[in-house]
């Protein structure tokens, strides 16, 4: 079955930087898309960075510029560089996958959507302070 795990959060200043790491097993990786997703406390899940299966990323606007995500296919691993961090980036942040026909659709909007994804892992803190 489908397993993520996250690693990589942690307590970081204001202006600092943190990489994120999602380890998956259990389906063929490049035939799924993958998600970061974060929950700040009291707040719903937002969708932050996503990469298609055919490597189109995208990411919420709050990001762009200081989020990277990235795929190590060998090692079927997800990665979110996060640089610049700021006491708004304070959250959860989660890992996600879907497969199946739906992650042939063109890349769009839908891949910041948490409703798509069927595959979650158990998250890993960031805190910036």
């Amino acid at each position: 079955h489908v397993q993520l795990v996250e690693s990589g959060g942690g307590s970081v200043q204001p202006g600092g930087s943190l990489r994120l790491s999602c380890s998956s097993s259990g389906y063929t990786y490049k035939t799924y898309c993958m998600g970061w997703f974060r929950q700040a406390a009291g707040k719903e899940r937002e969708g932050v960075a996503s990469i298609h299966t055919d490597g189109a990323t995208s990411y919420a606007n709050s990001v762009k510029g200081r989020f990277t995500i990235s795929e190590d296919n060998d090692k079927n691993t997800l990665h979110l560089q996060m640089n610049n961090l700021n006491a708004e980036d304070t959250a959860m942040y989660y890992c996600a996958a879907l497969g199946g026909p739906i992650a042939d659709r063109r890349p769009g909007p839908w891949l910041l959507d948490e409703e798509e994804y069927a595959y979650w892992g158990q998250g890993t803190q960031v805190t910036v302070s």
